[in-house]
């Protein structure tokens, strides 16, 4: 820049210019890292699973970096909601009753409501669930939901983690858990000797990703996110690194598999 002070007089005063730097905000993603193999961590503490994989790769689309929220289930709408968190991939089925508090992308997986129920039990299906059962459900799942609207006539035993849901049946004091179809396999693979899992969905369900109430261009862009990465193979590159063997058991049993 050349400036005149005076008569004939040039001053020259040099601006440089440095490069302005623009840091990509995070993407703050909330999950509850207690359900392998979907959210969970490594022996290192590190976030690790197919909803952290999914997380990643949203964020890497967005060319912006991820941060993994650990929350507990029951409080992630709140968090979305106060904006302590963008958005919850955290296997959360859509329901109406979310849906007024918070907006969903389109669904990402398929699943459903199933039971794990007692190996020598005599429990077939829902409707054999009589009055006085006890059926144990984790506090704020859409299990909870169902047994609390349509099993009136049972003992709804609302816990916290999955794990005391399962131990109940194991030890013969619940009479079902009510839970996902993935989850319920997982359980009865691990206690065969005392459950058995009753894996055709009594009531169908999808995940998506939850988003606050007028967001819309977060939900555009997860939207567009989830259809070129299903095109792409994302979801089945997912099924064969974290779920091989859940994909060849439900081929065997005759179960489509989630993605």
């Amino acid at each position: 820049m050349i400036r005149l002070i005076g008569r004939g007089v040039r001053r020259f005063s040099f601006f440089f210019l440095l490069p302005i730097v623009v840091v990509a905000q995070p993407l703050r993603v909330g999950m509850e890292l207690a359900y392998p193999p979907f959210e969970m961590t490594d022996a290192a503490g590190t976030p690790v699973g197919v909803s952290v994989a999914i997380a990643e790769a949203l964020g890497e689309s967005m060319g912006r970096p991820v941060e993994i929220r650990n929350l507990p289930f029951q409080g992630l709408i709140p968090a979305l909601r106060t904006g302590k968190i963008d958005l919850i991939l955290s296997s959360m089925t859509r329901t109406e009753e979310r849906a007024r508090a918070i907006d969903f992308s389109d669904p990402y997986l398929t699943t459903g409501l199933t039971l794990l129920v007692a190996a020598d039990s005599g429990i077939d299906s829902i409707e054999d669930l009589k009055e006085g059962s006890v059926v144990a459900v984790k506090q704020g799942t859409t299990g909870h939901l169902y047994a609390s609207r349509n099993l009136t006539s049972s003992n709804i035993l609302v816990l916290e983690k999955e794990s005391a849901a399962v131990l109940e049946v194991v030890q013969g004091k619940a009479d079902a858990f009510i839970y996902d179809q993935m989850s319920t396999y997982k359980h009865w693979q691990r206690n065969r000797e005392t459950t058995r899992a009753l894996l055709d969905p009594f009531r169908k369900e999808y995940w998506a990703i939850g988003i606050r109430k007028g967001d819309d261009t977060l939900r555009e862009e997860v939207n567009a996110f989830l259809a070129t990465f299903r095109d792409s193979g994302g979801f089945d590159a997912l099924g064969d690194q974290f779920l091989q063997e859940q994909k060849e058991a439900f081929a065997e049993l005759g179960y489509p598999f989630v993605f």
